[in-house]
């Protein structure tokens, strides 16, 4: 069949966990995005929140039938040789949705075409069909360097994260530390690193101080972990209200580059009455603020949730949401942004 050549390529991604309004969660999942012609596939969906099926926290044994399956080495998990390329991060359920694709040789290239949104077993290509992605033509070489790499342990397959939580205030850290545990991510308290061996430093993917932390404290701690060779981001807990010290932790645990971002700015405008978010590729955006009171009492409001198309758009701000001590967290599939706004 006729398809032009594209690069075939994958890298590690994250689905940002967090607690939302209302009290829901979504889960942190670690997962190989699929690179073609050195963009993510994901991308290319608008707002789709999904994962692709090479998640980190899978069994060695599904995550390795997941790659020969895209190797064509075994039968199509579902009629008509159609792959799910991206699936639904919470379950991995069909039922909720997913994309899929023909996948098929065609001499020694392999070829994706025919994208599709499907919830059961068969494909309905005039009604959901991805009308402008693909076919995509790949290398045969190129393509089963990438995911055979995986299989032999030189991929970009992740780990469950865990960070340490710094600080005096237990029942804070408490709170957050089952927050980030119910999201996917593991959590550990201490008041120092003192005596902890480097080889358990280095387990950690980020540390995050409480305001109680001193300085002294908090430079003890970044000592600590130079000596261990562990180069972790270190965040400074903004307000004592988890689900924002959730979203730092996140964006912490993102070591993906700015043009692999759905957001990649976040900044308070003028006087603060809006914010500017930019954005790399058409999706749909979330706009929560957090504020403490002088009684040091936190309150949450959602304030925007739209589509985006590429660019940088300024959003208004509920003067009564940022009021006094003020945080917004800004969330799309796969990255989440946290910026000071008080007035």
């Amino acid at each position: 069949m006729s398809a032009e050549y594209a690069t075939f390529g994958l890298a590690p991604a994250i689905r940002a966990g967090g607690l939302l309004a209302g009290g829901d969660y979504q889960v942190h999942r670690d997962f190989v995005d699929f690179i073609v012609d050195g963009h993510p596939l994901l991308f290319s969906l608008s707002d789709l929140d999904a994962v692709s099926p090479l998640a980190s926290d899978v069994p060695p044994a599904i995550f390795t039938d997941r790659v020969r399956s895209l190797l064509l080495e075994t039968e199509a998990p579902l009629p008509a040789g159609r792959y799910i390329v991206y699936g639904c991060p919470e379950c991995a359920d069909l039922a909720c949705g997913a994309v899929t694709a023909v996948i098929e040789r065609d001499g020694e290239d392999f070829v994706w075409r025919d994208f599709a949104w499907q919830t059961d077993e068969h494909a309905d290509l005039e009604l959901n069909g991805y009308h402008g992605i693909g076919p995509f033509r790949f290398r045969g070489a190129e393509y089963r360097t990438a995911l055979t790499a995986l299989l032999d342990g030189d991929g970009a397959r992740g780990t469950r994260r865990r960070v340490l939580l710094i600080g005096a205030r237990v029942s804070l850290l408490a709170k957050l530390a089952a927050a980030l545990r119910t999201i996917g991510v593991g959590a550990d308290i201490a008041q120092d690193a003192d005596g902890v061996p480097a080889d358990e430093l280095r387990t950690y993917d980020a540390v995050v101080f409480g305001r109680s932390a001193g300085a002294g404290e908090r430079d003890a701690v970044r000592r600590a972990f130079a000596a261990a060779g562990a180069d972790v981001p270190c965040v400074d807990g903004l307000a004592p209200a988890v689900p924002l010290l959730v979203a730092q932790t996140e964006h912490a645990l993102d070591r993906s580059p700015p043009e692999r971002r759905r957001l990649t700015d976040l900044r308070p405008v003028g006087d603060g009455a809006e914010v500017e978010v930019e954005v790399t590729s058409s999706c749909r955006v979330r706009l929560t603020a957090h504020r403490v009171d002088r009684f040091s009492r936190t309150h949450t409001r959602d304030l925007f949730d739209a589509v985006l198309e590429p660019g940088r758009h300024r959003v208004p701000l509920a003067p009564k949401a940022v009021r006094g001590e003020a945080f917004v967290v800004a969330r799309a599939a796969g990255t989440v942004l946290v910026a000071a706004v008080g007035r």
